[in-house]
């Protein structure tokens, strides 16, 4: 079930959200958009959903539009969380699950089977207001995925959760995909993207500035970062040929060569300068990228 995004724009009044974006989602994919604050992530999330109507363009998942007669299909996570404080677990998460078409009895078993698996069965009967933000957080995800949706949109899923909880997160998001959920998701973190997504989207100011197969990107990208550590001095190498930039480290200097060849000609050129403990020739990162392309870092 392939979700498809074609000329899609959005608008409020003069602002233009979301301008001209076409992008393809295949079925059992994971797919991450990345962009800087108001750069129209959560627009494009809220028009795939049918919470806003796009001003042009179209939206089709498996050639049809998404309305609430296929709400029992998608789960979403917003980045704004949305539980009742007041409720209890047991109580919030079976009533989620009955809007979705569950039985009372398959929602409890589905909420005790994640409960299980993120080490807080104790939650059950705790209410929300009662836990942590990142176990809130946790909660918050189930409520997302108990009825097993085909599309899953996450918006800022790893957000406020640390670094163990992050990767319970990111196992259980592998396991859905793995078993057959589409994943559409945004995160600050574009390592959490270079790690769990093969496509992805830059946005920025509601336009798609990159948008593709990652590893296609990288290699259209073309520059490449070379590490060398070494016991004597590489300042030789700040002005050198095909060097784009230069960062002076403890052990030796991270460069970003313009592409391989620079990194042979440099290789040869360190012979006889002393002891070379590492010469590391690496992929660009989708921070290089990003930077490129949108002029800023983004954390």
């Amino acid at each position: 079930m392939t979700l498809v995004l074609n000329n899609v724009t959005k608008k409020f009044g003069t602002h233009t959200a979301v301008d001209n974006l076409s992008l393809e989602i295949p079925e059992k994919e994971m797919y991450g958009f990345l962009g800087g604050n108001g750069a129209g992530k959560t627009t494009t999330f809220r028009m795939i959903l049918g919470l806003l109507d796009q001003t042009e363009g179209s939206i089709t998942w498996n050639g049809d539009t998404i309305g609430y007669n296929k709400s029992h299909l998608i789960g979403y996570l917003p980045e704004e969380r949305g539980l009742y404080p007041k409720l209890k677990v047991r109580d919030q998460l079976i009533y989620l699950g009955k809007l979705r078409g569950m039985t009372k009895q398959d929602a409890l078993t589905e909420l005790k089977h994640w409960l299980d698996r993120f080490k807080v069965p104790e939650y059950l009967d705790q209410k929300v207001e009662e836990l942590s933000k990142g176990n809130q957080q946790k909660i918050q995800f189930i409520s997302a995925v108990i009825h097993k949706p085909k599309l899953l949109i996450l918006d800022e899923p790893f957000s406020g959760l640390d670094p163990i909880n992050v990767e319970m997160l990111k196992d259980a998001v592998i396991d859905l995909k793995e078993n057959g959920t589409s994943i559409v998701f945004s995160s600050h973190r574009m390592e959490h993207v270079e790690e769990l997504c093969r496509h992805l989207c830059i946005l920025h100011k509601g336009r798609q500035v990159v948008q593709g197969d990652l590893r296609d990107i990288k290699r259209a990208f073309g520059k490449k970062n070379l590490v060398i550590h070494a016991e004597d001095s590489l300042e030789f190498l700040q002005n050198y040929p095909g060097v784009v930039h230069y960062k002076s480290v403890a052990e030796g200097c991270e460069l970003q060569i313009e592409n391989e060849s620079v990194s042979q000609s440099i290789f040869a050129d360190l012979h006889n300068k002393g002891f070379i403990r590492k010469f590391d020739l690496e992929e660009p990162s989708l921070n290089d990228i990003f930077i490129e392309k949108v002029g800023a870092s983004y954390e």
